[in-house]
């Protein structure tokens, strides 16, 4: 459990657990084994090292890597160096990337050794990053970050932190086009671990093996280690997801807890030979950030004979919401995303902001100690996402007679294609850059792999000729290949209300028609 009388801020994560547990396995990543003293002593020496560059309180870290026990260790060094660490999708396309860090004001920079080459190319439009330190090592100018890390001082600096500070910046996709900071602070994180423990699902056994596995500029990524950390469990990282390794995985350290997005778990129970797999440790599957197909789940619950909880949140609200708990998963229900945590308020509510009947659809807003504190630099968007203190989910749905959650549909555009949210804005701009385009509609339609793919719509210019392959190629030298246009659909005009608006309702109808929610 987490000791919350020893947890004032993220900075005591690693603290508490080092005094209880020193000499117990922490996280284990590929050939590496630390354990929490050493992790703790870790994190001070970043955390020195991050003072000795000059960085001041609350200023931004950017990452840039695949997933490795030394994410963690900046993670926990941020804390205790009050800044505040922002991952970087390592998804997104150089522009993308620039925008970010431009947008952070990123002082600090760690680049793992695949994105290398992409933080080279970019390195001339970085504004505010005066350091940059090569993760992997092997850089001719930049310090390899073992060596950095090991010159620093292992004495906590014990730098003073309060609640309201922030601790991590994730960025999400953008409504105009731009991804949008979002600030989640000390006081966020406590409120999240109490709560998630109370809802029943963050309670891990001392020293039991856990897989974290998702990528760590998601919150789902980082919650996971963090959780492991709080509760003196072992955290098996891996640097990338494969269904095969999984597997591997969870035989080879009797793994027992794994959030998995629903695009994963498809994939895993595909595997061939699963059957014949020592999956008998596993206890727990926990999965959301996206909705999950009916039969997925069940085949499943079938082949992992495990418990199964769905958790439903946002990067706004730290990934807290509802949890759907094993027992729950039957039946109908198994398309609900569950109850609200303890001590998390959910509404839905009409276009009015009105409470709607049971079983009515309207949008899903939240009020909870764990909404974010706001987009950076964005007042404006904050100021329309958090009203009165609820915080406007974008996702529509309803509430049943015994008080579950179901996911209808969403008030915005928002895609969620494997996991990842994609706005038709940041496509659509891309899309209308193509010389040969004149107007442009982007939709998310039913997807078996990924839940959810992306389809452009586009009206090309007066004798103007594009071919879907090149549109699609075009794209992606604008923006990260997951949101690209997965196919082209040419239209004459596109359907437009009298304001000009969209009416991306009706391109998205012959595609969802017949199904029971929008969501896929």
């Amino acid at each position: 459990m987490f000791d919350l009388s020893a947890i004032r801020t993220c900075a005591d994560l690693t603290r508490s657990q080092a005094k209880v547990r020193p000499n117990d396995i922490a996280m284990v990543f590929e050939t590496r084994a630390t354990s929490f003293g050493e992790l703790d002593a870790r994190a001070s020496q970043v955390a020195n090292g991050l003072i000795q560059l000059g960085v001041k309180p609350q200023a931004r870290i950017g990452y840039i890597g695949m997933n490795s026990d030394w994410f963690f260790e900046v993670v926990t060094g941020c804390f205790k160096s009050n800044t505040v660490l922002v991952g970087v999708n390592w998804r997104l396309a150089g522009p993308e990337v620039v925008y970010v860090l431009n947008d952070a004001h990123a002082e600090v920079m760690f680049v793992g050794a695949e994105f290398v080459p992409l933080i080279e190319a970019i390195k001339g439009e970085l504004k505010t990053v005066k350091h940059f330190i090569a993760v992997d090592g092997g850089h001719a100018s930049w310090p390899s970050y073992a060596e950095w890390r090991d010159r620093q001082s292992r004495t906590d600096p014990m730098v003073s932190t309060k609640g309201s500070d922030d601790v991590i910046q994730l960025y999400t996709s953008g409504t105009t086009g731009h991804p949008k900071g979002v600030q989640l602070t000390n006081d966020n994180y406590i409120a999240f671990f109490a709560m998630a423990e109370k809802a029943g699902w963050a309670l891990y056994d001392a020293g039991a093996p856990n897989l974290v596995a998702m990528p760590n500029f998601h919150v789902a990524g980082v919650n996971a280690g963090l959780v492991s950390i709080g509760q003196g469990a072992c955290g098996v990282v891996m640097k990338m997801v494969d269904p095969v390794k999984v597997l591997d995985v969870i035989e080879k350290y009797r793994i027992r807890d794994m959030f998995l997005v629903p695009a994963v778990i498809q994939f895993l129970i595909q595997v061939p030979g699963l059957e014949k797999r020592d999956l008998s440790s596993l206890k727990r599957v926990f999965y959301g950030a996206s909705p999950i197909a009916e039969e997925t789940l069940v085949t499943a619950q079938r082949l992992l004979k495990c418990d199964f909880l769905q958790l439903y949140g946002l990067t706004e609200t730290v990934g807290a919401g509802t949890m759907l708990a094993p027992p729950d998963h039957v039946g109908h229900r198994l398309r609900s995303c569950g109850k609200p945590y303890p001590g998390f308020d959910i509404r839905v509510v009409d276009e009015n902001g009105k409470d709607v009947k049971t079983g009515s659809v309207g949008e899903i807003i939240m009020r909870s100690p764990t909404i974010m504190k706001g987009y950076w630099n964005k007042p404006e968007a904050t100021a329309k996402s958090i009203v009165n203190g609820w915080f406007h989910t974008g996702d529509a749905g309803f509430f049943d007679e015994d008080g579950f959650l179901f996911i209808y549909d969403r008030v915005k555009d928002m895609i969620v294609s494997g996991g990842e949210n994609i706005y038709p804005a940041e496509v659509e701009n891309a899309l209308m850059a193509h010389p040969a385009i004149a107007d442009a509609a982007v939709i998310g339609v039913p997807d078996e792999k990924w839940g959810e793919a992306v389809k452009g719509v586009v009206v090309l210019k007066k004798d103007a000729k594009a071919d879907p392959a090149e549109i699609i190629n075009f794209c992606r030298s604008k923006i990260a290949g997951y949101k690209c246009p997965k196919s082209i659909d040419f239209i004459a005009a596109l359907p437009r209300n009298p304001s000009g608006k969209i009416l991306r309702r009706e391109l998205r109808e012959p595609y969802w028609a017949g199904k029971a929610r929008r969501v896929n």
